[in-house]
C-alpha cells in the first residue's frame, strides 16, 4: 500500500490447477497477480501443503503456494489452514505489502465435511483485512454469515477501517443483505456498477459468488478480470478494486 490508495483483489486460485483437465496453472496465475499491481491480495483454495502433489507433478513448487506466488512482490502474508486431509491441507491467504500488526484464523466450520474459517489481519492505519470462503450449503451458510458478523462486532471498532473479500458463494444474495444491514459495509462492485458481479462459472459467468465489502473507505473503480489471461485460471473470476481510506488512524 502507498499512502492512502490502493487496490486490492480477491481471486479463488482453485489450487492452482486450471479448469477441465487438471492442468497446474500456479505460473500463470503468479505473472497476473504481479501485472495486477495489487497492494492486497485475498486468496481461496490456497494449498499450504500437498505431499501426494509434491511426488506427482513435475512443475509443483518446491515452497508452499503462498510463498510460490508472494514471491518477492508482497513480502509479508498470512494463511489460515481450514481444510485438513492424509496428504496436506489448504485454506484462505492474504498478501500485503504492508506488515501485519496480527492475524487470526476465526473457524467457521458448521459440518463435518466442510471445514471453513475466517482469515483476519490487521495492518497500518488500523485496516482490518477478512479473508473469507463461504459453505456450499445454504444453512451452513446462513450459520458462518452470522458468526461472521458477531466476530466483527464484538472485535473491530465501529471506526476501524475494514475490507471483506473472496468467496462467498452466494448466489441468491442472501448473505450479501445479512452483511450489509449487520455491518454497515458496501460492496465494491455493487456501488461501481450497480450490481454484484457475476463471477461462476469463469468461462460464462452466471452467478455472483465473488464479493469485497467495505467500510472506511471511497471506492473509484472496481472490474472482474476475465479477459483472456484470467479466464483460463481457476473456475472462478478475479475482481479488483480501487479505493483510498476515508481517514487514516493513528
Amino acid at each position: 500500500m502507498s499512502g492512502t490508495h490502493f487496490r486490492i483483489l480477491t481471486l479463488n486460485i482453485h489450487k492452482g490447477f486450471a479448469m477441465g483437465p487438471r492442468r497446474l496453472v500456479l505460473s500463470h496465475i503468479r505473472e497476473q497477480l504481479r501485472n495486477s499491481r495489487a497492494d492486497l491480495v485475498f486468496l481461496q483454495e490456497v494449498v499450504g501443503d500437498n505431499q501426494k502433489h509434491q511426488k506427482s507433478l513435475r512443475h509443483w513448487p518446491a515452497e508452499t503456494q503462498l510463498e510460490y506466488l508472494a514471491d518477492t512482490v508482497w513480502t509479508h502474508h498470512a494463511y489460515g489452514k481450514n481444510a485438513i486431509y492424509q496428504h496436506g491441507h489448504h485454506g484462505n491467504a492474504i498478501l500485503s505489502a504492508n506488515p501485519f500488526l496480527s492475524w487470526d484464523n476465526i473457524d467457521a466450520s458448521f459440518v463435518n465435511f466442510s471445514q471453513r474459517g475466517f482469515l483476519h489481519g490487521v495492518v497500518a492505519n488500523n485496516i482490518h483485512l477478512i479473508c473469507i470462503h463461504l459453505g456450499l450449503l445454504a444453512k451452513e451458510r446462513h450459520l458462518q454469515t452470522a458468526r461472521l458478523i458477531d466476530h466483527v462486532n464484538r472485535s473491530i471498532p465501529a471506526d476501524a477501517p475494514l475490507i471483506i473479500a473472496g468467496d462467498f458463494n452466494d448466489w441468491r444474495l442472501k448473505t450479501h443483505r445479512a452483511l450489509r444491514a449487520g455491518l454497515g459495509v458496501t460492496e465494491a462492485h455493487e456501488f461501481t456498477k450497480g450490481h454484484c458481479a457475476k463471477t461462476f462459472p469463469a468461462f460464462m459467468p452466471v452467478l455472483p459468488m465473488d464479493r469485497i465489502y467495505l467500510r472506511g473507505f471511497d471506492i473509484h473503480a472496481c472490474d472482474t478480470l476475465s479477459g483472456n489471461h484470467w479466464r483460463e485460471f481457476s473456475d472462478h473470476c478475479a475482481m479488483m478494486t480501487d479505493v483510498s481510506l476515508r481517514d487514516p488512524q493513528p
